[in-house]
């Protein structure tokens, strides 16, 4: 396999007709690998369109959608991310290349240690890999400027409307199989606004409960 050619075709076939056009962004799935954080086993999966097995039912999230998320949250790089659900450590990478730096909360150990050793080896040092059980927020570090959940949850927790500063935005995927959304809230100094992106159906979060939570 030709990766870059590959590369190439993932960005061009999958990413742009998925209103990825933002050209920083398209430049950061350039630079940061994604095979190098593919297990062994798949990396001829690398650059399809599907989601990747990485043990234990966790998952990786598409291309595409990984590239919408990273578009649609217009990280800066003084601004400070945090992340729920690690799985590779691909998403939080990505993250770090846009931004200051990236808390992200795995609750899986095996998984953890995974990450951590895949952004070791990409030379990611702005990136903090938490053990723990982030799906109904995580406080140490708050107010965060960018809030990422990488899995899908019910309904939002309140917790996180509380843990993202004035103007920082959450990206989280609401809904339950087979419909969920991913959906865009902006703290502002009054409230917060919504906004629905696309529909998708991704894996939930491990432990992705339902008390307290926040409905629009």
């Amino acid at each position: 396999m030709n990766i870059e050619q590959a590369r190439f075709n993932m960005i061009e076939q999958q990413i742009r007709p998925w209103d990825v056009l933002d050209v920083d962004v398209l430049e950061v799935l350039n630079v940061v690998k994604r095979e190098n954080f593919v297990p062994a086993e798949h990396k001829n999966l690398a650059f399809a369109d599907t989601e990747i097995p990485l043990g234990n039912g966790y998952t990786m999230l598409t291309p595409k959608l990984e590239a919408r998320i990273l578009q649609d949250v217009q990280l800066k790089k003084h601004e400070n991310v945090l992340e729920i659900g690690t799985g590779s450590g691909y998403m939080a990478a990505l993250l770090a290349h846009r931004g200051r730096h990236v808390t992200t909360v795995e609750i899986s150990p095996e998984q953890k240690a995974r990450a951590e050793q895949n952004l070791a080896a990409t030379g990611v040092s702005n990136v903090t890999v938490e053990l723990g059980d982030g799906a109904q927020g995580w406080p140490n570090g708050a107010p965060f400027d960018v809030i990422v959940l990488s899995g899908a949850l019910p309904k939002l927790p309140e917790a996180f409307l509380q843990q993202v500063k004035v103007g920082g935005r959450i990206f989280a995927l609401i809904g339950e199989a087979p419909v969920m959304s991913g959906v865009l809230v902006t703290r502002t100094s009054d409230g917060y606004e919504q906004k629905k992106l696309f529909e998708t159906d991704v894996k939930p979060l491990q432990q992705a409960a339902k008390p307290s939570q926040f409905t629009f």
